[in-house]
């Protein structure tokens, strides 16, 4: 637990947040309404790295039973609250979302997966084949069924950060420092966390929470440790503004093994969504190719066939642009989040891959009650920071 310090004083405060995306800018709010005053930095803008590449996703419907599930239920709950404390325009939306197969195995895959989920809190329902189109009446004939999520929802994640930052402002509790690369976290003779040091000076802070996202593990070596975390890049598709074409977030039943999946190589699997703007969102896809930005035609050919098979009245649609964004990657696919021993005042919230902004209230909580000694809903060892460092012991 921190001392707190005396507001007022601009390179001073209890708590240190690098990374103005959207699992920092959580984490921002969820300290400072627990009383802290807090310094976000960001080399960038606000939502300049995978926030801002990101679609929204708010999923419950992809995770199996397990730590991840639990987080990802909690900050359901978080994102229903802010949605009602937040500006409209964060564009939140409880729409469900739409898992289909396309045979018969595997929609039995998907009924095995929807059964272990309900018995962790997880909202499913079977559709039947001549339901489906009930729920998406411009779906593709043929599909052996699916299941409806209701819990499934989505945001403009830019959006929410910056009102999530907003918000925290509001309070007069955060300072936002922005386009400032942080060079160096400061330690004490005890190796203790003393705050940082970026271009402009120093800031001064007793805790200094890595939120960098995919340069979490760069930022942890500043601080003296590993933190193997790396990066996974993605397209997305970008179409026209139509009619509201997709009412769901519909994706095939591939696209839960290739999140589960540690393969460096391409994969991609139909994701479709709407969005109030308009426009359709087409993902997805996951390569290990280091920071590579270089625009991959048959990644765009793929998720664009794919997206057709599920909706074929996609295909006299234009695309008007295209993104990358790099999913920050850890091995077990777990989140970093809380204190890290190793080092003192040093906490970790990054390694989230593809879902940080679904799990980006609850990893505001968690570390809003690590910084406070306040209980958590759930036990929080499996998201140890240190727990990579401990199985490489093991494995030497």
């Amino acid at each position: 637990m921190l001392t707190r310090h005396p507001s007022g004083h601009p390179d001073l405060s209890d708590l240190v947040v690098v990374g103005a995306g959207v699992v920092g800018a959580a984490c921002a709010y969820y300290a400072v309404r627990a009383g802290l005053h807090v310094t976000v930095i960001d080399r960038g803008p606000v939502a300049g790295g995978t926030t801002g590449a990101g679609e929204g996703n708010l999923l419950v419907s992809d995770k199996a039973p397990g730590p991840e599930l639990e987080l990802a239920l909690f900050s359901s709950r978080l994102w229903q609250e802010l949605a009602s404390e937040l500006p409209a325009h964060i564009e939140y939306e409880k729409k469900g979302g739409l898992v289909v197969a396309s045979t018969e195995p595997g929609l039995a895959a998907l009924r095995a997966f929807a059964a272990a989920q309900a018995g962790a809190g997880v909202e499913a329902a079977e559709v039947p084949p001549d339901r489906l189109t009930d729920h998406e009446p411009h779906l593709a004939p043929g599909l052996a069924g699916g299941f409806h999520y209701p819990q499934d929802a989505q945001v403009q994640p830019a959006l929410a950060a910056a009102h999530l930052l907003r918000a925290a402002a509001g309070a007069g509790r955060l300072t936002l420092r922005l386009g400032e690369e942080v060079t160096a976290v400061l330690t004490g003779g005890g190796g203790e966390v003393r705050g940082v040091r970026t271009h402009r000076g120093e800031v001064r802070a007793p805790h200094v929470l890595n939120a960098a996202g995919t340069w979490g593990g760069q930022l942890a070596r500043l601080a003296g440790v590993e933190l193997p975390v790396l990066p996974r890049r993605g397209f997305v598709l970008v179409t026209e503004p139509l009619p509201r074409v997709v009412r769901h977030k519909v994706y095939s039943a591939e696209y839960v093994a290739d999140v589960a999946s540690g393969s460096a190589a391409l994969q991609t699997s139909a994701v479709v969504e709407g969005t109030p703007a308009g426009p359709v969102l087409i993902g997805a896809s996951r390569e290990r190719v280091g920071f590579d930005r270089t625009l991959s035609v048959e990644v765009l050919r793929r998720l664009a066939a794919q997206a057709v098979g599920l909706f074929p009245a996609l295909a006299t649609v234009r695309a008007i642009r295209t993104y990358a964004g790099f999913r920050p990657y850890l091995p077990d696919h777990l989140p970093a989040i809380g204190p890290d021993p190793r080092v003192p005042g040093l906490l970790h919230a990054c390694g989230h891959e593809g879902a940080g902004i679904g799990l980006a209230p609850a990893t505001g909580a968690l570390i809003a009650a690590a910084l406070t000694g306040r209980e958590t809903p759930f036990a929080a060892a499996p998201f140890a920071p240190e727990r990579f460092a401990v199985a490489d012991v093991v494995a030497g």
